[in-house]
């Protein structure tokens, strides 16, 4: 189990500090920069399916069904990796940390409203003081705090697909990216004006730019891969704290070393998310722990 637990929390930092890299292409355009990383994604994974005979697909796998419910995966992924990056390269980091507080909250609400699952009373109180917390900002800053909350769903919505969906791990993003893939390509192919990587960062020499957009690939697939061998060998109350690396470094990145603007008002806003954070957090692992411990009691009786 320790193993699994390195791999989380590499993969999370990973996560974490990934708007560093983002950053060095802030002159990209968005749309171009994701175009760039489902392209390079996808070169990835068609390589680690070749060495992995055991992860590709089998005849009767790719049903009108199976291939409509990942391309909805597919536009929500593209959805969230846009969102994302036009907030890191515009300077708002802060915001799309905050998204992934809200993620696992968003994630409860959907089990609730689609699934028909049941929350236990300190998960109606978590969930009870995120949605006062963005309430808050949005009177305050006179604003909904449209980044976080897009963010947050799409991940959300991604999660629920993929939680009925048919297809393993590798299998399903390998279709995921291959759908995003015909778009992306024509857009990079039929819009040399924006899409042109060298002329959106003339300070730049064309071979380093290039390999950093290159870099995307590995950017993306690799804190997945670590991801997926991570929660085969940990329990997911382990893993629903660790999650929570990643937007506390995105936040430490966007305040402390990009000066984004953190004031009283984001403070009370980002403080009640927190705070849901922290309860439904301490919430789980109680819940965790005190099925643990009537297990051996009821396997002795």
């Amino acid at each position: 189990m320790r193993a699994g637990v390195w791999y989380g929390i590499a993969a999370y930092v990973w996560w974490g500090v990934s708007p560093i890299y983002w950053k060095q292409l802030d002159r990209v355009p968005p749309a171009t920069l994701v175009g760039y990383r489902v392209f390079w994604s996808l070169v990835i994974l068609a390589a680690l399916l070749a060495l992995r005979p055991q992860d590709r697909f089998t005849r009767g796998q790719l049903s009108i069904r199976v291939i409509a419910t990942y391309a909805a995966a597919a536009a929500l992924l593209y959805a969230n990796w846009f969102t994302f990056v036009w907030a890191v390269t515009t300077g708002d980091i802060v915001e799309s940390s905050l998204g992934y507080f809200l993620s696992p909250l968003v994630t409860v609400g959907l089990g609730v409203l689609v699934l028909g699952e049941r929350l236990r009373p300190g998960q109606w109180v978590a969930v009870g003081l995120a949605a006062s917390g963005v309430v808050y900002l949005s009177i305050s800053l006179g604003t909904l705090p449209w980044i976080p909350l897009l963010l947050a769903s799409t991940f959300g919505l991604y999660g629920l697909l993929k939680k009925q969906a048919a297809l393993g791990a590798m299998q399903g993003l390998t279709l995921e990216i291959s759908l995003l893939s015909v778009p992306t390509a024509v857009f990079l192919l039929l819009g040399p004006v924006i899409a042109s990587p060298v002329a959106a960062s003339d300070a730049w020499g064309p071979w380093l730019h290039q390999t950093l957009l290159a870099a995307s690939g590995v950017i993306t697939v690799g804190p997945l891969l670590l991801f997926g061998a991570s929660v085969r060998r940990i329990p997911l109350s382990h893993m629903g704290i660790i999650q929570y690396l990643a937007p506390t470094l995105q936040f430490l990145l966007g305040v402390l070393v990009y000066g984004e603007q953190f004031g009283p008002t984001q403070l009370v806003g980002y403080g009640l998310v927190w705070l849901a954070v922290a309860l439904f957090g301490a919430e789980g692992l109680y819940a965790y722990r005190h099925a643990a411990g009537r297990a051996p009691a009821a396997r002795r009786s």
